[in-house]
């Protein structure tokens, strides 16, 4: 071993002891937090977001800044866990995306509880079994999620966080190569979302849609006469070969998830707001609705109709924001639209994804 080379590594040790020190510093200030705030909310999504993108800005390099964002949002994680540990609802079972998003967002430290249902996610909160819960609401190439929507629509639960999600899908199996696959198992959506892969190198095999890719990958690790269309930790969980990596159609596809609890976020300076809204039944009503949102500045990123369930050909309108409720300009709008409109629900306010 070179002196060169000898040196660099005790330098790293020397750091590392340093770096460890700097973090049972950190995690001490964290356990006097939850002293002080004992009884009150601990969890503040508006807080990790400002400090993420601080570091980020302060991040001299080599490393990226979603590289600091990850590994910061760790260190919060595990000294969050010191206070007291979250209880996390996601779309099960284990291997899906929606638990990669609840990691992404939460880090390590929770403990993740595994919903059968959509629905099963939004129970677990309101009833207190789950302190948050990860819903998947839309998807880049397949669009909403209109579960998801209807609950929000239905149910007291309020959005205070978001997870932005690349999602890759991964062809995988027990066997070496595809030549031994006979059939292939995945969600319904993932097999749209790699429908024009599947018809190039695939066309002959069945396509067999079951209720979520972790099963998939679970069937296909019981069957080796099988492939399954899912993510990463699907196959580390069950112990499959992935024979073709990222066969999405979309190399951009992603998909939006948002973190469900009894509260939403307060401002944190880079925020969305959430709403559903009803239009009264005259022309020129949804102008009416909409006029306010332009007159203050106010930037509308999405906005889409939905049977509303209460009447033939009603409908309401689920609209994002950029701002939060309380920003003056946005606050000003939705006083506004809540004289104009026949029903206003502001679902939440909550930081745009950090990382």
């Amino acid at each position: 071993m070179s002196d060169e080379l000898l040196k660099l590594r005790n330098e790293i040790d020397r750091i590392d002891e340093e770096i460890l020190a700097r973090l049972a510093e950190r995690a001490r200030c964290a356990q006097r937090v939850g002293e002080i705030k004992r009884g009150v909310m601990y969890y503040r999504p508006e807080r990790e977001a400002q400090v993420l993108r601080r570091l980020a800005e302060l991040n001299p390099g080599p490393l990226s800044s979603d590289a600091v964002k990850t590994i910061f949002r760790e260190v919060m994680s595990a000294c969050l866990g010191l206070e007291q540990p979250l209880r996390v609802a996601y779309l099960g079972p284990a291997g899906t995306f929606s638990e990669s998003a609840s990691r992404k967002h939460f880090g390590s430290a929770p403990n993740f509880l595994a919903m059968a249902a959509i629905d099963d996610v939004f129970r677990a909160v309101e009833a207190g079994n789950a302190d948050y819960g990860v819903v998947p609401v839309e998807n880049s190439t397949e669009g909403a999620v209109g579960g998801t929507l209807d609950l929000l629509l239905a149910n007291p639960l309020k959005v205070c966080g978001e997870v932005r999600l690349r999602i890759h899908q991964q062809l995988m199996s027990r066997a070496e190569g595809i030549g031994a696959a006979r059939r292939i198992y995945s969600h319904a959506q993932s097999l749209a979302q790699c429908h024009e892969w599947l018809n190039r190198n695939l066309p002959h095999l069945p396509r067999i849609p079951v209720a979520s890719n972790a099963e998939a990958a679970r069937m296909a690790s019981e069957d080796p006469e099988s492939c399954a269309i899912a993510g990463d930790a699907a196959a580390q969980l069950y112990g499959l070969n992935i024979l073709a990596p990222n066969i999405e159609d979309d190399p951009n596809n992603t998909t939006r998830f948002l973190v469900i609890a009894d509260h939403d976020a307060g401002p944190s300076g880079k925020d969305r707001t959430s709403l559903v809204f009803s239009a009264p039944n005259r022309p020129g009503a949804i102008h009416s609705l909409l006029e306010p949102m332009a007159r203050h500045g106010v930037d509308m990123t999405k906005l889409q109709s939905r049977p509303a369930r209460s009447g033939l050909w009603e409908y309401v309108f689920y609209a994002d924001i950029n701002g939060h409720r309380e920003d003056p300009e946005v606050a000003a709008a939705l006083r506004e639209l809540d004289e104009r409109a026949a029903f206003v629900k502001i679902i939440g306010s909550y930081p745009v994804a950090a990382i």
